[in-house]
């Protein structure tokens, strides 16, 4: 058994690498800590699992996903992120990955995902099974930002945070410039005209403390 690990921070690389180690001690595991290593470990290598956070430098995990299920089709993904379920796992899901798990949750969550996943299913935790149903059922109305792309609902949340363009285009690797044309395109998606319109949309939806 093979599961690659992709996330941006070596300790959470090595973390999760020592708790499944104790669960699943047949397993080799492999690491990549950006989403250029990860496909070309997923391009070179046969895994049985990845796990992929979504924040990093750069291209995100959602990004990758949608790589991996372009060369690997069948290859299971498990997305373990420390953003809220409601912000991308529904997102998550819809491109593929077997599961969504937040890094919040506890040691034995993350090996019965893992668990689940290996064994061929798929892990949604108990409220997002919830969300889905209503979702399917017509109980919940989409958000404006589900018409948001992944980067989009990503520039959102860091306006909302209160950041300059500056320092998003710094933090996501993309210039001033790049930061700017998304800004337009979630204002008029969104019909948000300004960050304080933003900002207090982000806020009532839960998409930042």
């Amino acid at each position: 058994m093979k599961i690659l690990l992709v996330d941006d921070h070596s300790l959470v690389r090595r973390g999760m690498i020592s708790l499944l180690r104790e669960h699943f001690k047949d397993a080799d595991f492999g690491e990549a800590e950006n989403t250029k290593q990860g496909l070309n470990q997923v391009i070179r290598t046969s895994w049985d699992l990845v796990i992929v956070d979504i924040t990093m430098v750069g291209r995100n995990g959602l990004d990758l996903l949608k790589d991996i299920k372009i060369h690997q089709p069948s290859l299971p993904v498990l997305v373990v992120s420390a953003h809220s379920e409601k912000d991308y796992a529904v997102r998550a899901l819809k491109l593929g990955a077997a599961g969504y798990l937040s890094k919040q949750s506890a040691a034995e969550i993350l090996v019965s995902a893992v668990r689940h996943v290996l064994s061929g299913g798929r892990y949604v935790s108990p409220t997002l099974a919830e969300q889905l149903a209503g979702s399917l059922a017509g109980g919940t109305p989409d958000a404006s930002h589900s018409v948001l792309s992944n980067r989009e609902l990503q520039v959102l949340k860091l306006i909302a945070m209160g950041k300059s363009l500056k320092e998003i285009g710094a933090e996501l690797a993309l210039s001033e410039k790049t930061i700017a044309t998304y800004r337009a395109r979630i204002s008029e998606k969104m019909g948000l005209p300004s960050n304080v319109d933003l900002t207090r949309y982000a806020m009532r939806h839960g998409l930042v403390e």
